[in-house]
This record gives structure tokens, sequence and C-alpha cells, in this order.
């Protein structure tokens, strides 16, 4: 829960397991996989799970090279087949919330006590509810996580998006919560979207501190509550981060969730400091609540199927979820983030069945063998060799941690390598997103950030986001330059990507905790570009699952539309490709979850263009 880990501990303490050290040395080797470590490795805090030696010179060692001075290093080096760039200081983004009238603020109902379930909501989902062509705003909500449902409780919010309606663009979201027939459903954390019944109407699954809810959408711009119908509330539990996917490639959305730990607001655990104080709870004393998947039945319902799918691990904790293909070998994979346990990296062995082989792959630890808190991942082709990345953030004075995806060699974590070890140690993130936002041809990263320990005066909780830009080796921390609102310190929980006023480049909702959430509208001037909408017949209805080829010249471009994703969020479901200075025609493959692959030639850029499945007809906006 952004770890609830590191606080909790000396910055010397070190926890030894000799025997998995031994595996992950003999492992990692064997995968191509190089270690890498901090310039200073005995200023950093251990995550939780230790398992690197005490001694720097033995620790430093382990892999046959001394690695101390990888955050020092200039990047990769070409034999890793890296171009190399300058990064610009172009981006620029501007906090429109206030002024188009998004004025909603999570409350985490913090009252002193300290209850473990304030530290983690809420989020936020991007969806077309009214099928206007303009992307509206779902937020989950909190409240007293002590108290039963009641109208006293606040509520969750749905803000339309009015702005091509708004000649001032004054006031241009709405909250038409209440004219969409919604309500309060317990105390929210995460907010997944996804088509479940294929009828061309986006539907929302609320994850919640007990009992979580699906929300069909009527089509008329109402919602029904289906949870009782559907199979997918079975009893109360913690619920965090949830995907929708197609996990066995029927055509319909499957749903996979993520479950934290067994812990009761209403009894909570007693947890206090050595002064006697109320603090939060760490991870460590309460035990996980094991994760579930859904399958699809075709009729409305659901079935659990967590066990028969091979998606059960040890550990758990589970904060964050992506579903993508990982390997390229056309089925979707299932990565989940786990807090102070081994992250999952579930395999699709084919027709949905799973096995975990995050240890294996080199993605359940950092480089080190640590077990870090992990929360939020963003999932993209940063190096541009053809597989999916991942990154994942974690807890203060951890780091975040990039994983570079090697293929059938597995993953590598090239953190300290590529400039993002020292920037993230001072901080504790939570949601993130890896888009290319200036379209210059490479991606970007944003990160928001804030602390857990809610205490009173806690000089730490709020943080400053973090804005990345990638320059074809190396990672830049441009925070101080995209904008007034990087300035400003919150408490950040989800974040969603979207183009709310449909010029072509991606915006960006952050959701804060007990302040207003931001509108982030992209400002920048941008490279070359094309936006991709997808409509699936055999396959999901938004093309959740499609993985997509640009071709822009000689360089090729891949993203896939991930399942999950970012932190209790839910982004619009579309890809931009940015292309840089490249100005002429343009080639568009697209693999569909059904199989079918569609070719399109002669495409010209800087244009929105939605293709639909089976008739490979694109239509241009």
């Amino acid at each position: 829960m952004a770890g609830l880990a590191s606080f909790f501990l000396s910055r010397n303490t070190r926890l030894i397991r000799p025997v998995l050290l031994l595996l992950i040395a003999a492992l990692i080797p064997a995968l191509g996989c190089k270690n890498e470590r901090p310039s200073k490795p005995l200023d950093r805090p251990k995550a939780s799970g230790t398992v690197a030696a005490d001694t720097p010179s033995a620790e430093s060692k382990l892999f046959g090279e001394d690695l101390r001075s990888a955050d020092a290093d200039s990047g990769l080096q070409p034999s890793d087949g890296f171009p190399t760039a300058t990064a610009t200081d172009r981006i620029h983004f501007t906090n429109v919330a206030k002024r188009l009238g998004l004025n909603f603020v999570y409350q985490n109902g913090e009252t002193g006590e300290s209850l473990m379930v304030e530290a983690v909501g809420g989020g936020v989902g991007v969806l077309d509810f009214d099928r206007d062509g303009h992307p509206d705003l779902f937020f989950s909500q909190g409240g007293d996580p002590a108290a039963d449902t009641s109208p006293h409780q606040p509520a969750v919010s749905l803000f339309r998006n009015t702005l091509h309606r708004s000649a001032p663009q004054i006031n241009a979201f709405a909250d038409v919560a209440h004219a969409a027939q919604l309500g309060r459903y317990g105390y929210g954390q995460g907010v997944t979207i996804g088509d479940f019944n294929a009828d061309g109407f986006e539907d929302v699954y609320l994850t919640c501190v007990g009992k979580n809810t699906l929300l069909a959408n009527q089509g008329d711009g109402t919602f029904r509550d289906v949870t009782p119908t559907s199979n997918t509330g079975d009893g109360d539990r913690w619920s965090t981060s949830a995907a929708f996917a197609d996990l066995n490639r029927d055509g319909l959305l499957d749903l996979y969730v993520c479950n934290y730990v067994t812990y009761d607001p209403k009894h909570p655990l007693n947890c206090r400091n050595s002064k006697g104080e109320n603090r939060i709870c760490h991870p460590r004393e309460i035990p996980p609540w094991p994760n579930a998947c859904y399958i699809n039945q075709t009729d409305g319902t659901f079935a659990e199927q967590t066990d028969t799918r091979g998606l059960v691990a040890a550990g758990g904790k589970s904060l964050g979820v992506a579903v993508a293909d990982f390997n390229a070998d056309g089925d979707p994979d299932i990565y989940v983030a786990n807090d102070t346990t081994a992250n999952f990296l579930f395999d699709n062995q084919g027709n949905g069945q799973f096995d975990e082989r995050g240890l294996l792959l080199g993605c359940a630890s950092n480089y080190e063998g640590l077990l870090q808190a992990s929360m939020g991942l963003a999932v993209a082709d940063f190096d541009r060799n053809g597989f999916l990345d991942i990154y994942a953030t974690h807890y203060y004075e951890e780091s975040n941690t990039l994983y570079r995806n090697l293929g059938n060699a597995g993953f590598q974590d090239i953190t300290g390598r590529t400039g993002l070890h020292t920037p993230t140690l001072q901080s504790l993130a939570f949601g993130t997103v890896m888009q290319d936002f200036d379209c210059d041809g490479w991606q970007d990263l944003f990160v928001t950030n804030g602390h857990v320990e809610n205490y009173a005066d806690n000089p730490i909780l709020k943080m400053r986001p973090q804005f990345f830009q990638y320059n074809g080796s190396r990672w830049i921390e441009t925070s101080e330059r995209v904008g007034k609102f990087f300035a400003g310190k919150y408490v950040g929980r989800g974040v969603a990507t979207l183009d709310f006023d449909n010029d072509g480049d991606l915006d960006i909702a952050v959701v804060h905790q007990n302040t207003p959430s931001a509108l982030l509208r992209n400002d920048s001037p941008r490279g070359h570009w094309l936006k991709l909408n997808l409509i699936g017949r055999q396959s999901p209805r938004q093309g959740t699952g499609c993985r997509v080829t640009v071709t822009a010249g000689d360089v090729q471009h891949v993203q896939e539309l991930v399942g999950g994703g970012s932190y209790l969020s839910t982004s619009e479901p579309v890809l931009v490709f940015g292309l840089g200075e490249f100005d002429r025609e343009c080639q568009i493959e697209v693999r569909w979850p059904s199989g079918l692959v569609q070719q399109l030639d002669n495409l010209r850029v800087d244009q929105v263009i939605t293709i639909e499945e089976a008739d490979g007809m694109n239509l241009r906006e």
C-alpha cells in the first residue's frame, strides 16, 4: 500500500535469505541480465525481503563485475541497440480542473485513528458513458471507513464532458451521478472500465473495502447495479486495482481483481508506535487476501475460476495489475504489483491457463533480489524493441523500478542505469503512466506521489509529482519545467490518461486525497502523430488487448491497449503514437485478440483514425 513498508525499518535493516540469493544468482545470468548497483550502496535502505549480502564487496561482485557506479553510468551502451537523442524541454501541462468545473475531492475519512484503509484510495476511470465522442470521468469515493453506507456518506461522481458545447470553455464538466442513478457503494478504492456485455456501452466495476460493485451501463444515461446477478461481489474483502481483459480469447471481457489484506476498519487491528500513538499498520502484520479471477460466461454472469486457471501464488497483498501480451506470443499475460512480497507474472499457456513465472523471468523483485512495496504500473515499449516494458512504483527510499523486456530472455532491471533510481528515492509513488506526451517518438513518464503515514504534521505526507522524458538512452527528470502544477505538493493516488479536449494528444487526470483532483491539459508543442480508436467485433468492443505496430520509415512503434495499469484507475481506450519529425505516409498493423491481423497502408500523419475489426475498414475523423 504504498508499501507501508520501509518507513518502519531502520536504514540498515537487512533480512538475509541465502537460499533465495543463490537461486537468483543462478537464474539471472541465464536470462542475460546484468546486475546493477547504485553509486552509494551503503546509503540505500533495504526494501522488504532483503536477500543481498551486507558486505559491499560481496554484494557488488555477485555477478562478476563491480556495479556500484551504475547510477552514474552515462546510459545504455551502443551494444544495447539504443540510439541517442537529446530530451526537449517543451512539454507543458496546465491544471484546468477548477476552470472546467471538475471539482472532485476523494475523502479518505481520516480522524486521527490511522486506519489502514485510509492510506490507499482513490481512483478514476475514463469512459464515454453517453457515446457522444467525448471522454467522461468516473471517480470512486471514500468517506468514513468505519461507518455503514448511509445518505450521509459521500457518493461516487460521474463528470460528463460537455467541453464541445461550452463556448467559453468554463464549467465544461458537470457531475451527473444523481441523474445517472448512481449513489454510495461502500468505501471506494478503484474504478475499472470495460464493456463486459459487448453492447457498445462501457460499464463500471468499483473495488471497495467490503463488497465490490458492477454497474451496467443501460445505454440511456443511467447505470444499474448488477453485482448480485453477475456473481462478481462474493463476500467482503479489501479490493484495490482490477482489470478487464479477454483472458481466454473468446471475445468477451473477463475480470481480474487484486485483493490486499484481511483488515476490517470497523474492528481494526490496534497498531501503535513506540510512543503509544496510533499508526498505520504495517502490511507484514496482516495476512494477504487472495486475488480473484472471474471468467465471462456470455450471459451477463461470471464464474470465479482463479484456482482452475492457475492464477494462484504465495504471498500477494496486491495493489496494481496490468494485463498485456508481454512475450508477444498472442496470449494476454497478467502482471501483479504486490506490497512487500514478490510480484507475480502469470504467463498465459494458451486457452486462458496460466503459470506464475515472475522470479524466473526477473520481474518479481529488483536487481538486488529485494521484494519491494509495489503499487502502480506503467506498461509501454520505451526502448522500441517490440516488447512491452514495465515501470513499477514503490515506497519511500526504495526507488521505483524499470524492467526492460528482453523477450524470451525475461526482464532486466535497468533503473539505475537509465537514470531513474536516484530521482525517485525520496518519493512514495502510486499512480503512473508512460506515454509520448509531446509526440517526439519517445515515451515520457508521469508519477504521482504522497506518503501513507497521515499522522498530524507529517512533513512528508504531501509530495510533488514527477515527470521524466526519455531521450533514447536515459530518462531525464523535467518536473520543474513542465508546469506550475508540479511545484505543488499533494497526496497523490490514482492516475489516468485521456484526450478530454479531442485535440489529438493525451491529458492526465490525477486523484488526490482530501484535496481537489487535477485535470492536466497537455499544452505541449508536438511532433507528428496518429491517434487510433479501435472497435472490436470478434474481439472486445473497445479493442482491449489489441497490439498495434506503426511503421514510420525505418522505425517501428509498438503499443497495446493494456487491461488495467496505473493505480486504481482506467485510462481512455485510445492509442496515440508520436512520430517526431516523420511527416510521410506510414503503415499500421493491428493484431486483434481474435487472431485477425489487419494492415493499413499509405496513411497520412496527424489524424485520428478509427479501425473496425473484421472488414479492415478505417474511418478518418
